[in-house]
């Protein structure tokens, strides 16, 4: 009994300063976000100028329909501009408080996989942005015709860019689990090559899920997507050509 309260109080003792150092980095990340979100607030209204510059062009315009509506937008704008600017904080209070129960190589690797997954979620937001939304925008505007005009609430386009948004830097993700399976010996690079018409049909469906229901818009989120796919199986090397290549 002695010792069962011997372990109870060391595992109380080891867990309570994680918790509080977890605490810690909670409170840090909260009161990051809300300080940054009354200047955010404050550059919503330019930043949502400049994304209706960006998919309108002067001939057509954006409305609202309810008295509040273009406020609830800002404020959408304020929290996604909120979470950019604090991000590179909220994951070094992270890092650090996992620094210290990874090894060297573990630390590397995560460092890695965190700069790469961080690099492929930007650029599929800026492939997003600045390359599909004009273009599935142009696509909407073109069944117009007389007597059929398009009329856009600004809260419907900013939510369909802001959602976009993030099935593209998620979707862009696939060349990084591509190259992680391969690497961490999970499926062999030559199952994956024998998979491919099955990897397509299932981007395709996961396009058809999460993008509007045009074939537009599916397919200009599948075809990079498989690109990509391509690119992580291209990258990722089998260990047994390594090996052969040492023997050699």
């Amino acid at each position: 009994m002695r010792k069962m309260k011997k372990n109870k109080t060391l595992s109380n003792e080891t867990i309570l300063p994680h918790l509080e150092a977890f605490r810690q980095v909670l409170l840090h990340c909260l009161i990051a976000l809300g300080v940054v979100f009354i200047p955010a607030f404050l550059a919503a209204p330019m930043c949502l100028n400049a994304l209706t510059r960006l998919f309108l062009d002067s001939s057509h315009s954006l409305n609202y329909f309810t008295p509040l509506e273009v406020f609830w937008v800002q404020v959408k704008l304020a929290f996604v501009i909120d979470l950019i600017f604090c991000a590179p904080l909220i994951a070094r209070s992270v890092w650090r408080f996992l620094l210290p129960a990874l090894y060297e190589s573990e630390r590397r690797m995560i460092r890695y996989l965190s700069l790469c997954a961080a690099g492929l979620f930007i650029t599929g937001v800026c492939c997003c942005l600045f390359f599909i939304m004009p273009t599935v925008i142009r696509f909407g505007f073109s069944f117009e015709s007389v007597g059929l005009n398009a009329v856009w609430s600004i809260s419907a386009l900013i939510d369909f860019a802001l959602k976009l948004s993030v099935v593209f830097g998620l979707m862009f993700q696939f060349p990084l689990m591509t190259y992680a399976l391969i690497r961490l010996k999970i499926v062999s690079k030559e199952k994956v090559k024998q998979q491919r018409p099955s990897v397509f049909l299932g981007i395709l469906i996961l396009s058809a899920l999460l993008t509007p229901p045009d074939i537009i818009s599916q397919l200009l989120l599948a075809l990079p997507t498989y690109f990509l796919f391509e690119l992580g199986l291209f990258f990722a090397k089998d260990e047994k050509k390594k090996k052969k290549v040492l023997t050699l």
